[in-house]
């Protein structure tokens, strides 16, 4: 604990940023009469029109900054390892959460579900296709590094991610619409815990 820097502690900020898109769940689907967590997508708390808006989007806001500082603290962290898929894995999680974060936030679902409007349609089919691509992408290139250096639980940690995000992306193609929110959670909360885990990360690593 002695030799942790001030890099260090904030790399936990992806560790908060869990606790405030957990917030933006709950508290969102709160404050949205008719919300089934289990049928729709979390997603829409933070549509345009949702009666949840105003109150969701503020802590998805506040978790979308704690994680984007985490990943690029880890960026710096990582600068000087010599396992290439491991930094570069780190590299394009950092910059999936950018892109989530300024992306969605540029272009949020004009509407619950998909109403066909040009904004949801660069939201559904062009941020997220991105989004989960660049996800699966990272989370390999980690598991591997990680995985051949001293970092093996990373690793684990990392495939266990990508199991989860598979799951919920073929789950949640196949399963009856009044299961779809369950199993669309497994995709999205494998990135936003993964976030926390890389925040372990960041803290327990030697810091340049």
């Amino acid at each position: 604990m002695k030799n942790k820097k001030l890099i260090n502690y904030l790399s936990l900020s992806g560790v908060a940023s869990i606790l405030f898109y957990l917030l933006h769940d709950i508290v969102g689907a709160m404050n949205y009469p008719g919300y089934s967590w289990t049928s729709q997508a979390v997603s829409d708390l933070t549509a345009t029109d949702a009666p949840s808006f105003v109150i969701a989007n503020g802590f998805v806001t506040v978790y979308k900054i704690l994680g984007c500082l985490c990943c690029a603290l880890l960026c710096v962290l990582i600068g000087g390892e010599k396992k290439r898929s491991l930094k570069l894995g780190v590299y394009l999680f950092a910059i999936m959460n950018f892109i989530s974060a300024i992306g969605y936030a540029l272009f949020p679902l004009s509407s619950a579900g998909y109403d066909g409007s040009l904004q949801s349609f660069i939201h559904v089919y062009v941020l997220t296709a991105l989004v989960v691509l660049l996800s699966i992408v990272s989370l390999v290139l980690i598991a591997v590094g990680a995985l051949k250096s001293r970092y093996r639980l990373l690793g684990v940690l990392a495939i266990f991610a990508l199991a989860l995000m598979f799951v919920g992306a073929v789950g949640s193609g196949s399963v009856p619409k009044e299961v779809f929110g369950i199993f669309e959670r497994f995709s999205t909360y494998s990135a936003v815990v993964f976030t926390g885990v890389l925040g372990v990360f960041g803290f327990r690593k030697k810091a340049a």
